[in-house]
């Protein structure tokens, strides 16, 4: 038997897969780049709604190592783990959030998934109702680019359970 550290449980669990590289040693510029990008597009957003979008994405994308991140984020910038616990299921606990945060989480799902090849007019109409033109912009971006870091933590298998809050910040 053995206890994780990470979840304060005991069990046998299965090993931790390993890496299929590490992409900040082997493409630094990228990676830097990346961290720059991520940087702007955070600019003027509330820190909780935007970890509640970071989130929603990487449940999405099935991105464990994100989620593992941004959810030791939400928690220490004050989120409940109510609130994150019905996040993938936001459309059936609509109470939990503000009409605001629906938004942003209708509009990151639009986004993330474009299984029509657009965004519809009417999930756009809904966010803009509820951002001013440049936070908007800021939310369109912040979407982006945590769907690219889910891309890169998914496909370079990141093993999720390592990351403390506020580790990554520059």
């Amino acid at each position: 038997m053995t206890t994780n550290e990470n979840t304060n449980t005991t069990g046998e669990y299965v090993p931790e897969h390993t890496p299929r590289l590490v992409l900040p040693k082997l493409v630094p510029d990228f990676y830097k780049a990346m961290v720059k990008l991520d940087q702007a597009a955070n600019q003027g957003l509330d820190p909780v709604l935007l970890e509640l979008v970071k989130i929603r994405a990487s449940q999405i994308n099935h991105c464990a190592f994100c989620l593992d991140m941004h959810t030791k984020d939400a928690l220490a910038a004050g989120e409940s783990v109510e609130r994150i616990i019905q996040l993938s299921a936001w459309e059936e606990s609509k109470h939990f959030y503000t009409a605001k945060e629906i938004a942003a989480i209708e509009l990151t799902e639009a986004v993330t998934v474009l299984t029509d090849g657009f965004v519809p007019d009417e999930v756009y109409e809904r966010a803009a109702a509820h951002f001013e033109e440049t936070e908007l912009a800021q939310l369109i971006s912040a979407i982006i680019v945590i769907n690219a870091w889910n891309r890169i933590a998914v496909t370079t298998r990141g093993v999720p359970g390592h990351y403390k809050p506020g580790s990554l910040k520059g």
